[in-house]
């Protein structure tokens, strides 16, 4: 499974890509930013996206659903610090297929909502 990871936090962000690599996922890139993710992610096609929810310059939501518009292929999974009882609706009323905590990121987790 081919995976990007969207995340402002760089230190962060290669830390769940090397965790999801000890995992068996194949991350073939990561964004820091909404426009860094939109051209990522057209160029790559992934599988599977990781957007957090909150990238800094972006509202990770908006990014969802502009990434669901142009790259319906790909699955997108909200990620955040926070987690789902924090987000509720917001989560709901997004295009992902779901949602993750980030310290919940696992291989048999995302296997489940990917089902």
């Amino acid at each position: 499974m081919r995976c990007v990871v969207v995340d402002n936090d760089k230190v962060l962000a290669a830390s769940i890509s090397e965790l999801l690599r000890s995992q068996g996922l194949d991350v073939v890139g990561t964004a820091h930013s909404g426009a860094e993710a939109i051209e990522l992610m057209e160029r790559l096609q992934p599988d599977v996206a990781f957007v957090d929810i909150e990238l800094g310059d972006a509202d990770g939501l908006a990014l969802s659903h502009l990434l669901a518009s142009r790259l319906p292929a790909t699955k997108l999974i909200l990620i955040s610090s926070y987690g789902l009882d924090d987000l509720g609706d917001l989560v709901t009323a997004s295009p992902a297929a779901g949602f993750l905590p980030k310290n919940e990121l696992r291989a048999a987790a995302i296997a489940r909502l990917l089902g």
